[in-house]
């Protein structure tokens, strides 16, 4: 049985990677910050079906401190490490730079080095992102494109990309990038444009939401299944070679595309209930971003199995079941009306 350590294993990615790892049959570990609160939301199905099996295991670990992962690692030894965990919102590292750069710098180096150290060999993922592109032009973007970062989250990336790739070519390590283009679900988190527009829209369909807020609907995004870019992050590390990967879906949509599909599906015109502000514009926008998948396709036999209209159609079906919880729990007075009921 391979085992697996996933960073940001309470995240998105991390929790339908664990998933799908231990379909593959995989003893997963995964690390948490230790603090007051924890949200272990994603992963609570896997915590209670694997509890007591080793299967599924979670350690207290803290990214910025190398010394902790080195001990990790050692007590783990195992065969593969993704890093997913960094502080992930492109606005949010506007706010934060510091902390922001922190968890994707530090956090790389930490497992580098824990890994080069280790008396193991063990095969390490790396989590880029489009983001480093910086979106300067039409073009669809593949592993050779140029990258241009224009945020404090892209930066930190570049940073973490290549130092995966110094360690690959310095210590022959098996260090692999996945660059991947915004992939998306249910698990999104809430203030993620996609996950904004889909909880918007079934609230409004139900009445306990007036107006939906956003910033530039015209920055086109190439956006995926979060679901099916996991697999692509496995396939990449049972390659032969340690090398860098672009998963993508190779088509490009505007965020009011996903506002008129979203609002459609409810019989809704977006228009009537959607405003902008200046306080959700980037500092610098990315205005275009297009992924070229076809290495991946070729060499991994990996392509998204779920269209853009699908994934809409997936993130609105479950979340309005959440909307139709909070309304029943509004009606039975166990949840008071706030601010998220009327705007967002």
């Amino acid at each position: 049985m391979k085992k697996a350590l996933i960073t940001g294993i309470t995240g998105q990615d991390g929790s339908y990677l664990a998933e799908h790892l231990i379909s593959l049959n995989y003893e997963v570990h995964g690390t948490v910050r230790r603090s007051s609160s924890i949200n272990t939301s994603r992963i609570d199905h896997l915590i209670s079906k694997h509890s007591g099996e080793g299967i599924f295991n979670l350690h207290y670990s803290d990214l910025l401190d190398p010394g902790s992962m080195k001990s990790l690692i050692n007590k783990i030894e195992p065969d593969e490490i993704y890093n997913l965990a960094a502080q992930s919102h492109v606005a949010v590292s506007f706010k934060v730079p510091q902390f922001s750069i922190d968890t994707s710098t530090t956090g790389a180096l930490s497992m580098l080095e824990g890994i080069r150290n280790s008396e193991k060999e063990i095969k390490y993922y790396q989590a880029s992102s489009s983001e480093m592109y910086g979106g300067i032009n039409n073009e669809k973007l593949d592993e050779l494109s140029l990258l241009e970062p224009k945020s404090p989250y892209a930066v930190g990336k570049l940073f973490a990309h290549h130092m995966t790739k110094v360690y690959r070519e310095s210590y022959d390590l098996f260090c692999v990038n996945g660059i991947l283009f915004n992939h998306e679900s249910p698990r999104r988190g809430e203030t993620f444009v996609t996950r904004k527009i889909t909880r918007a829209v079934t609230r409004i369909s139900l009445g306990i939401q007036t107006k939906l807020t956003l910033g530039n609907l015209d920055a086109y995004r190439d956006w995926g299944y979060a679901k099916d870019f996991v697999e692509g992050m496995h396939l990449m590390m049972q390659y032969k070679n340690a090398e860098d990967w672009v998963l993508a879906t190779g088509e490009t949509h505007t965020v009011r595309q996903f506002l008129e599909i979203a609002f459609n599906y409810l019989n809704l015109n977006w228009e009537d209930y959607v405003e902008t502000s200046d306080k959700f514009f980037r500092p610098n926008e990315v205005n275009h971003l297009l992924g070229d998948y076809s290495k991946a396709k070729k060499l991994l036999n990996w392509s998204p199995k779920t269209s853009f209209k699908e994934l809409v159609k997936i993130m609105i079906e479950d979340d309005l079941k959440l909307a139709k919880q909070e309304k029943l729990l509004l009606e039975e007075g166990l949840l008071k009306p706030t601010w998220e009921h009327s705007k967002f």
